[in-house]
């Protein structure tokens, strides 16, 4: 791989908007880490962000760099990659964050990054760079993570429901308000553990197109410290426009039901992660509330507030392609 001159303080610049953006992943994706176990009653707001903040940084010491190799190597040619594209690329994904975080949408912060390297790469190079195989195997995902948390949600929802079936209502409540702190915690894992990892990737892009970092090393560890701690302070500040459409607006939940909905997407995450595969946390946990307000019954889920998050997600890869392509004209400007 041929390497870029870049200067020092550009690199250094790029590296703080990436923990920008990487703080913004978890500011905007609190909501699906503490929405479930907020709407039941389970935590006060505060409580929820410190527990979902800790679990978020605490995934550093369980997953593997997967997910960060996926993004580094496996979207775009490497060979293409320099300053200009790496900043093109964080521009259409804070941007596309900052709009739905504004309106209260719960899009996916991780395939407003992919769309952002994905167009920046082709206001560069043309189709020419990509890597179909990553760019399809995320793309997939958009479908499979929501539709595996929908059927782990119910299915997870229905086993608990015949378990309980001889219980009374206030004790099913009084042990899942307790389990919920576990979900919670699980959710929390595998939302750092993956979404963490992207930024990590995109890091790691920058320092490999720079020299920095030769082909065949390893990850400095000091960029997977630093993302840990910014997607962890992310979500300590929480995103509370997003709170209430994931925890209210989708369904009612109850302690078993918020239970069921994180574990069946907390599963979901632990594998995507271990495949390598940078999926949406948002699509997930979404799919999942759906799952479990399924089973209860159809009227349970309100169908216009999902079909409006759907659209969001077909939306955010173009859209963050778009204005990362013209973030990348701009940064070839004043770069």
């Amino acid at each position: 791989m041929e390497t870029v001159q870049i200067g020092f303080w550009v690199i250094a610049g790029l590296v703080v908007v990436a923990l920008l953006f990487d703080f913004m992943n978890g500011f905007h994706d609190a909501a699906n880490a503490i929405a479930t176990v907020v709407s039941t009653g389970v935590l006060k707001p505060h409580q929820a962000v410190a527990w979902a903040a800790f679990f978020n940084f605490v995934a550093l010491f369980v997953f593997q760099l997967k997910v960060a190799s996926t993004v580094g190597k496996g979207i775009i040619d490497p060979s293409v990659v320099d300053h200009y594209l790496i900043f093109g690329a964080l521009l259409g994904a804070i941007a596309w964050n900052v709009v739905t975080w504004y309106y209260g949408i719960p899009s996916s912060s991780s395939h407003a990054l992919i769309g952002g390297i994905v167009g920046a790469a082709i206001a560069k190079a043309g189709t020419d760079p990509l890597i179909s195989s990553g760019i399809w195997k995320t793309v997939s995902f958009i479908i499979i993570s929501p539709l595996f948390g929908y059927v782990l949600g119910s299915l997870i929802l229905v086993v608990v429901a015949w378990i309980c079936r001889n219980k009374t209502q206030r004790r099913v409540d009084k042990w899942f308000r307790r389990l919920q702190l576990v979900s919670a915690a699980m959710y929390s894992l595998g939302h750092g553990g993956n979404d963490a990892q992207k930024t990590v990737g995109i890091i790691w892009m920058l320092l490999l197109a720079a020299g920095v970092t030769a082909q065949g090393d390893p990850v400095p560890m000091w960029v997977v410290v630093l993302c840990y701690l910014a997607i962890g302070l992310g979500t300590l500040f929480g995103g509370w426009r997003i709170v209430k459409t994931m925890g209210q607006r989708i369904t009612k939940l109850k302690p078993v039901g918020g239970f069921c909905a994180e574990t069946g997407g907390a599963v979901t995450l632990f594998l995507a992660t271990s495949l390598g595969i940078p999926v949406s946390t948002t699509h997930t946990i979404t799919g999942a509330i759906v799952g479990v307000g399924s089973v209860r019954r159809t009227a349970a889920v309100r169908w216009g507030v999902a079909g409006n998050i759907v659209w969001a997600w077909v939306l955010t890869i173009p859209c963050s392609g778009l204005i990362a392509a013209g973030g990348y004209w701009l940064g070839r400007s004043i770069l």
